[in-house]
């Protein structure tokens, strides 16, 4: 199955969450969850039906997908690296999701949103260690430095905003910001107390565990 090419506030209306696909807008009042909390194709004011235990698992595991804005294979290949490693999985599994490129500069403040982080990532705007990576899935590590390419320096007009709005919200302790220099650091691998998601792990590795 290809890629979602539709309006993303529905998928926000669906999992019954913000998952911040569009950046400011989703923190105003023109969310569209805002208006409409119920899920979409529904008539206004019908109550949600009740959900199975799978189905609980199912959305759970949807609502990870969309906030990263990955396929299923690829997020099951994460849960299968992070079943192999000792730990516990579902820490283990949001640890590789925040530990990709595109969610790094998200979190670092340069982009308003994931999939605008990944936009800038394949457009070649960002270095890890001075070296050019176009890959958003490209996951980090430990001492790694992110920055902003030279050339790409135009961009300080978008980015600029993006990062005065990041800092009255707090950057996450794993991460650290050189606001003039344009570059962040991985201080440390993610932890779940770290992950500020409205997601309950547990039932997704209850899902691939059947």
């Amino acid at each position: 199955m290809g890629a979602y090419r539709g309006p993303v506030c529905r998928l926000c209306r669906r999992e019954g969450v913000k998952l911040l696909l569009k950046g400011d807008k989703c923190s105003s009042d023109k969310c569209a969850l805002e208006k409409r909390q119920y899920p979409p194709g529904e008539k206004k004011k019908r109550m949600r039906r009740k959900v199975s235990g799978y189905g609980l698992q199912l959305r759970e595991k949807q609502k990870a997908r969309r906030i990263y804005g990955i396929r299923e294979r690829q997020f099951h290949r994460y849960y299968e690296h992070a079943a192999k490693r000792k730990g516990v999985t579902g820490d283990l599994l949001l640890q590789y999701l925040e530990r990709r490129l595109d969610n790094v500069v998200y979190r670092l403040g340069f982009a308003p949103s994931r999939p605008a982080a990944r936009q800038l990532v394949r457009h070649r705007h960002f270095q890890v260690n001075n070296r050019i990576v176009d890959i958003p899935s490209y996951l980090v590590e430990k001492g790694d430095d992110i920055s902003l390419k030279t050339r790409s320096k135009g961009l300080n007009a978008i980015i600029k905003p993006c990062l005065e709005k990041k800092s009255e919200k707090g950057m996450p302790a794993w991460l650290s910001l050189d606001r003039k220099g344009m570059k962040g650091l991985i201080v440390e691998m993610p932890k779940r107390e770290e992950i500020p998601l409205p997601i309950k792990e547990e039932l997704i590795i209850e899902l691939y565990s059947k």
